[in-house]
């Protein structure tokens, strides 16, 4: 079993401030966890963020059905690891900065078994400028999706998800997913195109803190792949949110994807860090 090294611990209310200081020593790197403490404001006693500290160091890990480190150290990690090791039951994935990850997952590998798969070279895209003053045509047709088309959106989540990770969002009645999906669209963080009643783009904002949005979820219908609309839908994403949401959106791709990431750098995205997924 993986012994603890150093001053680890859950933390709670209380820690919420310092917590988010770690955070916000690199907000692109680290606004998933952000975000989720200031979702979540760490109620409860039994984590899912623990952090580590030694001397000046100070380090964090989320652990919840994703597993995700910040700003630590190998040391660090080490004695993270002996608490994360633990969460086996919860976690679907680990995801983070690829020497982060990679170095956290070779310490649970053994005791977690074996992954479905290890994406080890995603890259971290990120802009401030908004498309239209990069001279990219925007599609006006994008916009925040409505409450009332819920209906329209999940089937598009749940084929954007099944088609990215390889299995369907859900078992049984989706409700979970259904609430997930809807708490987006009431915050005005998916956005669409809806074509005869059909989606046929949608993107989302998945976390949003410390003055940045990542997108996720960016999906184009099949039937309308290949004909020139995800740079201008996703142009009208960013734009959109650099305009009321927050000044710098991120998001991150694989780095087999190469159409996604030849679409990123037309609307004005480029490379600011490299992440790893282990899928489990």
């Amino acid at each position: 079993m993986l012994r603890s090294l150093g001053a680890v611990r859950a933390l709670g209310l209380q820690d919420v401030d310092d917590a988010l200081e770690i955070c916000a020593q690199d907000p692109v790197t680290n606004v998933f966890v952000a975000a989720r403490i200031i979702e979540s404001g760490l109620a409860g006693t039994r984590g899912p963020l623990f952090s580590y500290a030694a001397g000046e160091e100070r380090a964090l890990c989320w652990c919840a059905a994703n597993v995700v480190p910040v700003e630590a150290s190998s040391r660090a990690l080490a004695a993270l690891a002996a608490k994360v090791v633990r969460r086996r039951t919860w976690a679907s994935s680990l995801f983070g900065p690829a020497d982060q990850v990679l170095d956290l997952w070779g310490r649970l590998a053994k005791h977690w078994g074996p992954p479905r798969e290890v994406r080890e070279n995603q890259l971290v895209m990120t802009m401030t400028t908004p498309p239209s003053a990069l001279g990219q045509a925007i599609d006006t047709a994008v916009r925040p999706a409505r409450p009332d088309e819920i209906d329209l959106v999940v089937p598009a989540a749940a084929a954007m998800f099944t088609e990215e990770i390889g299995y369907p969002p859900f078992q049984g009645s989706g409700l979970a997913y259904r609430r997930g999906v809807a708490g987006l669209i009431e915050q005005g963080h998916s956005f669409v195109r809806v074509e005869d009643g059909e989606v046929v783009f949608k993107a989302d904002l998945g976390s949003v803190a410390l003055g940045v949005a990542q997108i996720q979820g960016v999906w184009v219908h099949p039937r309308w792949r290949g004909q020139g609309l995800a740079a201008p839908a996703m142009a009208a994403v960013v734009e959109q949110t650099l305009a009321r949401v927050a000044p710098t959106a991120t998001l991150y791709v694989n780095d087999f994807n190469a159409p996604a990431i030849a679409t990123y750098r037309r609307v004005g995205f480029v490379q600011t860090g490299t992440f790893a997924t282990v899928l489990l």
